[in-house]
């Protein structure tokens, strides 16, 4: 007996250790993710087109992943459909609108915008796929809706940029595609895609991509060279651009993989949402974005919005047990859509 609740109480603590690495794992993968558009801003404001930040950002990172995309070259046989949403719409389409979206307005508003995201799923699990919705996830959609209207001060005949805000809220929509593309992914059990090849070949392909419509030939390469102001400080070009695929993207992508499979997906997403509230308060350090009192209101509102919204919808169960009691493949693959 005394063995036996010795072993016990080394199990219990193991889980609460392999928790507690995913939750920092989760909180790495959020501020990472959070500090793209700080690192980016710049970048444009020095004369990069959106554009070719992004294919930057994802041509890097796809380099530096290409051993892993070699690793799982058989996904290309088995979820070519698959493998070609992902890039188009998780990895090129997010990205272009998101930085697009960033260079007419705030990127704190940018986030908040694309983060209401997991409430626009519940619209398609609800409307296209005829699913029942929580009541829960119901009052989350609707102070999603009620905090982007005081972010975007409406009663100021709309501050912001209207086209800047429609980019913005085409990253949300792209993010919707991710979150469905995951979830048929996720049917196929023991034989599903590891998230790692998926989010290596997204990568490539969406490179492919995005060099056709970025046309990165004609970039003023000389701005990499030279130096580019975060609130009036110089900063060189080349480590910002390091910052953004190293940091925001292969980082952020690597440790919101880990963190899910110690995590429930449900945490997991929880902790992601902070990325919206991280990348905010950068920007307001290290940018000089302030945003005024109605506007942080707001963006706590689209926060709690999104946050019931996303806790409150079903997630499917592991289709078998898996080694160490961490969830299937399936479960991760579904998970990990938290990539800015």
């Amino acid at each position: 007996m005394p063995v036996q609740a010795s072993q016990g109480n080394q199990t219990g603590s193991e889980l609460s250790r392999g928790r507690g690495v995913g939750l920092g794992l989760a909180l790495v993968s959020a501020v990472a993710f959070g500090g793209s558009g700080v690192a980016a801003k710049p970048l444009i404001e020095a004369g990069l087109d959106p554009l070719h930040v992004v294919w930057l950002r994802v041509a890097g990172a796809a380099l530096v992943m290409l051993p892993v995309a070699w690793r799982h070259r058989g996904l290309l046989l088995r979820r070519p459909a698959l493998l070609l949403g992902f890039g188009l719409l998780a990895v090129a389409g997010v990205q272009a609108f998101y930085f697009a979206s960033i260079s007419r307005i705030p990127v704190g508003v940018a986030l908040l915008v694309e983060y209401l995201a997991p409430a626009l799923v519940l619209g398609w699990v609800r409307f296209v796929q005829r699913r029942p919705v929580t009541r829960a996830a119901a009052v989350g959609v609707v102070l999603a809706v009620g905090g982007l209207a005081c972010v975007v001060e409406v009663w100021a005949g709309l501050s912001f940029d209207a086209v800047g805000l429609l980019l913005a809220l085409g990253a949300a929509c792209c993010q919707v595609g991710y979150f469905v593309l995951s979830d048929q992914g996720s049917d196929a059990g023991d034989d599903a895609p590891d998230p790692l090849g998926v989010i290596a070949y997204g990568l490539l392909i969406g490179a492919v991509v995005l060099t056709v419509v970025a046309r990165p030939w004609g970039m003023d390469w000389s701005v990499l060279a030279g130096n580019a102001r975060m609130d009036g400080t110089a900063v060189p070009a080349w480590a910002l651009l390091a910052w953004i695929v190293l940091l925001a993207t292969v980082v952020a992508y690597v440790t919101g993989v880990l963190s899910v499979r110690r995590l429930s997906p449900q945490v997991a997403g929880v902790v992601a949402c902070l990325e919206a509230v991280i990348a905010t308060v950068l920007a307001w350090v290290l940018l000089g974005e302030h945003l005024s009192a109605p506007q942080i209101i707001g963006g706590a509102v689209v926060l709690a919005g999104a946050f019931i919204a996303q806790s409150s919808a079903p997630t499917k169960p592991p289709e078998g047990p898996t080694a160490g009691g961490r969830p299937g493949a399936e479960e991760r693959l579904s998970s990990t859509g938290t990539a800015v």
